[in-house]
């Protein structure tokens, strides 16, 4: 219900939504991890134009954000390129990203648990298309990274080996976490899941970069392969 909520208010203004359901309200009652990225995003735009609303914009930068992969950052000429952001629109958002970028803790993230990935990973719970994603490890098992390889659904074509492994062999990352959302709040693995699951496995023991777990998940919960001894190679 949540996720479908989201996507009909896509298209309509903020102030056309109940008080309560409004971004800026929702985070004074119920603070800032209650809210989407959508919603986060749309926080910052304050207000759209009549063809452009401020959720229909943030969906659209949203989108620039999951397809900019690990070093790349999203520049102010990216930003204006998207219809209806103006300059002033823009100039907040970079600034906003940089300052996140900034304030980012310099002591890295040390995944132990499945449980240890799945906050890092939960804003993408509400997509409604699924999301895969490569959590990329150093030695210590400290994250290095997280990068949304393909968008849509998890088969072998979209989720192969050369595009989930092209980053961490950048990072020189010594092993990965790999992920993606169902959409349906279900989280038992499809076939399909099992599949690319193993693929990546043995791609991963030729390339030196051991697969840890594949978590599939929700932005309620989440299920560990690891976990449910479903790693099989």
């Amino acid at each position: 219900m949540k996720q479908y909520k989201e996507n009909c208010s896509i298209m309509i203004g903020i102030k056309e939504l109940p008080t309560h359901e409004r971004p800026r309200e929702k985070l004074q009652k119920q603070g800032s991890l209650a809210l989407s990225d959508i919603e986060l995003l749309a926080i910052l735009i304050g207000s759209g134009t009549v063809k452009k609303p401020a959720f229909l914009l943030a969906h659209h930068i949203l989108d620039l954000l999951d397809k900019t992969h690990g070093d790349s950052e999203v520049i102010l000429e990216d930003l204006l390129a998207i219809e209806g952001m103006g300059m002033a629109k823009a100039t907040l958002i970079s600034a906003a990203l940089e300052l996140g970028r900034r304030r980012m803790p310099t002591k890295r993230k040390q995944i132990i648990f499945p449980s240890d990935i799945y906050p890092i990973i939960r804003h993408y719970g509400n997509r409604p298309q699924e999301y895969f994603l490569c959590i990329s490890l150093n030695g210590a098992h400290e994250v290095m990274s997280v990068n949304v390889v393909s968008i849509g659904l998890v088969n072998h074509t979209l989720v192969h080996p050369r595009e989930v492994f092209s980053i961490p062999l950048r990072e020189r990352a010594t092993a990965v976490v790999v992920a993606h959302n169902h959409p349906s709040g279900k989280l038992q693995p499809s076939a399909e899941d099992l599949n690319v699951t193993r693929r990546l496995l043995q791609a991963g023991e030729i390339l030196g970069i051991k697969v840890l777990d594949h978590l599939i998940f929700s932005d309620e919960s989440f299920r560990s392969m690891l976990e449910e001894d479903e790693l099989m190679s």
